[in-house]
């Protein structure tokens, strides 16, 4: 069936069968709940807004020609048309579209001026624009209509672990989450670690920050109180005797023990390890943990006891934590060059 045009625009009615996905498409996630979701809206209004294609015509084995189309964006409507039952969706013909690069720059402004991609589909987008078509940040930047600081920023999340870029990717994690993330990338079993407490205990954006920010600070406390090696250690037993993160401070005369928390219930058991040990005499040990300040309440990442599987599983059911930051601060961050600097971080 040749494309009809509407009333004389550029939209025409294309076969579903007719349209292939993109190979150039960035988009790589797809919630299945939200595309019935989508096929039902379809249903009820039809496709409000036109897919995008580019047109090809092939030749058959017996000579003839046989036209198709491939997706430049749309890619989620087409699905949902497809569950929804329909023949033929309306559909913008594109002819400027047949080089490779176009194709991918089309696609990911489609999706950008809908806001359509995730984080992580975004940065492999540009990935992709840098490595296979020598692009340099700045001209991918012009070409979305952003600056260079935000594509920098953005391809820098590639550096963080596949399971976190799942979960960025899954919208288990927001974009705000994934800047403390950052700041830990040459840490990599503290960052584990703060992940997985993030989800699992829904650690807001600022929370996580000045999680992120105590371990910062104090791996330099650590290089300069090297020289101390036996004040190192007995930090060490206590940590891992109390199973949270433990500082000796000395002053002039004494000095005093900080014993960092992250709640009542924290605390609470804290306490009680301390009163068993003493009518024990010993400490029952633990897993040492990270931990941070928090407006003056110390707070500490507490160890995971869980199988990577059970992780899995309570990220795929936890609900997204909380990105707790002004609207303003988040919009303006996009451009900052030290975005996931230390010295960025706010308590």
């Amino acid at each position: 069936m040749n494309p009809t045009p509407i009333e004389g625009n550029a939209v025409f009615w294309i076969d579903v069968e007719k349209i292939h996905p993109n190979p150039y498409q960035p988009r790589r996630e797809f919630n299945e709940a939200a595309l019935k979701d989508l096929a039902e809206s379809i249903r009820m209004y039809g496709v409000l807004q036109p897919l995008v294609v580019t047109r090809a015509e092939k030749t058959k084995e017996d000579g003839g020609i046989v036209v198709e189309y491939e997706l430049i964006s749309g890619e989620r409507r087409l699905r949902a048309s497809k569950l929804a039952g329909l023949r033929e969706v309306p559909s913008i013909i594109r002819t400027d579209a047949q080089d490779a690069r176009v194709k991918l720059e089309l696609a990911i402004i489609e999706n950008l001026q809908r806001e359509d991609l995730n984080p992580v589909d975004r940065a492999r987008s540009f990935d992709r624009l840098v490595k296979e078509f020598a692009m340099k940040h700045v001209d991918i930047a012009k070409k979305m209509g952003k600056s260079r600081e935000y594509v920098s920023n953005s391809l820098r999340l590639l550096a963080l672990p596949e399971d976190i870029l799942n979960a960025l990717s899954e919208g288990k994690l927001t974009e705000g989450h994934a800047r403390p993330l950052m700041m830990l990338v040459d840490r990599p079993q503290e960052q584990s670690t703060l992940f997985k407490e993030i989800i699992l205990r829904r650690l807001t954006v600022r929370e996580a920050e000045a999680i992120a920010r105590k371990i910062a600070v104090d791996r330099i406390r650590k290089k300069e109180r090297m020289f101390d090696p036996e004040v190192v250690e007995m930090e060490r037993k206590l940590a891992s005797s109390l199973g949270t993160r433990v500082q000796i401070e000395h002053k002039q005369n004494g000095g005093k023990i900080v014993i960092d928390f992250f709640g009542n219930d924290d605390l609470k058991a804290i306490l009680a390890m301390i009163q068993d040990a003493r009518s024990k005499g010993t400490l029952a040990p633990a897993t040492v943990a990270e931990s941070a300040t928090l407006g003056g309440d110390t707070q500490t990442v507490q160890p995971v006891q869980t199988s990577t599987g059970d992780v899995d599983s309570v990220i795929a059911e936890t609900a997204t934590p909380i990105d707790d930051r002004p609207q303003e601060e988040v919009k303006q961050e996009e451009n900052d060059e030290d975005l996931y600097s230390i010295k960025n971080f706010s308590l």
